[in-house]
């Protein structure tokens, strides 16, 4: 993986800048499309929707463009000040009036008038956390329980508290980040299959042991069971695939959007474009998201010095995770998750957090 010393005389990856602007200007369009009766009739207002994700996109697009500029390798001086901070945060959402409220848990900190997603941020400040600590103890990463007791007790106390805020998913997300980033930091696969073989029963039994989580996966399997209840919303999806066909109904023409599919701009909005955009609509974004993965891990192991290996591959992975758990939600290839879709659905935290992600991804192509 090269030197450690690191130069940033190079340019930021183009294709990489493209493709990210490329998704969030089709979010706008989409969050537009399906959003646009909801907020007429919820604030009078048509544009109330894209008018806040276009401010949060500028936030975003100033955003990585300046990180983009940051010499990545600094972020290395601010990997336990992250950490630590997270980890407060998180705690903080468990004091009553803190917090804000929504999807049955409290995951947004208030901010005078504003709320962010903390779990949001969290997560890159443990990928930071976590390429630091491996590239540091790079020399052990054979010695399973001198190199792993930290990272596994930061990922436990960080997924426990995301769990608090009844968010399985991300959760799980999270923890399978930091297990690929130990993988890719040069990880025994004896240790991983040892690691997997407790996780994944932990996950069943968190999965199971919650009512909520218990009804999501019946729904899963079976949503036909309940389709006016819990089925519901997954089965307004497959309608919208299906009426989708192969070129679509046309932007804007979408009727599942029109009160049947609950909340279309944000976790199911992949679903107004697979009736609006057809086939060739969702594989025009699945595409998108294939580009920005295969550059990201292009960028990755290209990287001068292992710190920007881990930093640009976990981020990768993360993006990754995200985007094809939403498509596979919508799909019905997964019980529904509450994650939205990366540049694409409605929500500043999710739009500025990933294009701060791609930021930091592109300092470290701009490194030679």
């Amino acid at each position: 993986m090269g030197a450690p010393e690191t130069s940033h005389n190079g340019r930021p990856d183009i294709i990489l800048v493209l493709v990210t602007l490329l998704l969030v200007s089709v979010g706008m369009v989409m969050i537009y499309s399906s959003s646009f009766i909801i907020a007429q009739d919820r604030f009078g207002d048509e544009y109330h929707y894209l008018k806040k994700q276009i401010i949060f996109g500028l936030v975003g697009l100033i955003i990585m463009v300046a990180l983009s500029k940051f010499p990545y390798h600094l972020w290395k001086k601010a990997a336990y000040l992250g950490i630590v901070l997270s980890v407060f945060l998180l705690c903080l959402l468990l004091v009553p009036g803190l917090g804000a409220t929504g999807g049955g848990g409290t995951r947004w900190l208030r901010v005078g008038s504003f709320t962010f997603q903390v779990s949001e941020a969290v997560k890159i400040a443990l990928i930071i956390f976590m390429a630091y600590y491996l590239t540091k103890k790079a020399d052990h990463m054979k010695e399973f329980f001198r190199i792993a007791l930290v990272p596994l007790t930061i990922t436990i106390v960080v997924a426990a508290l995301i769990l608090k805020q009844r968010d399985y998913g991300t959760a799980m997300i999270t923890a399978t980040v930091v297990m690929f980033m130990y993988f890719i930091a040069g990880g025994r696969i004896i240790h991983l299959a040892g690691l997997a073989a407790v996780a994944l029963p932990v996950a069943f039994v968190l999965l199971v042991r919650e009512s909520y989580r218990l009804e999501r996966l019946k729904t899963f399997l079976n949503p036909w069971d309940d389709p006016y209840g819990k089925g519901f919303q997954v089965i307004q999806s497959f309608i919208s695939f299906g009426s989708g066909g192969t070129f679509g109904v046309g932007l804007g023409n979408s009727m599942q959007k029109l009160f049947y599919l609950p909340e279309p701009h944000t976790d199911f909005i992949l679903s107004v474009i697979a009736e609006e955009g057809g086939f060739i609509g969702v594989a025009i974004v699945i595409a998108l998201f294939c580009v920005l993965i295969i550059r990201g891990f292009m960028i990755s192991f290209k990287a001068s010095e292992s710190f920007g290996t881990l930093i640009a591959s976990g981020l990768t992975i993360l993006l990754a995770l995200e985007g094809f758990i939403n498509m596979a939600v919508a799909m019905g290839l997964l019980p529904t998750k509450g994650l939205t879709l990366p540049f694409l659905s409605y929500g500043g935290t999710s739009l500025i957090t990933s294009m701060a992600a791609v930021g930091i991804i592109l300092n470290i192509s701009s490194c030679e």
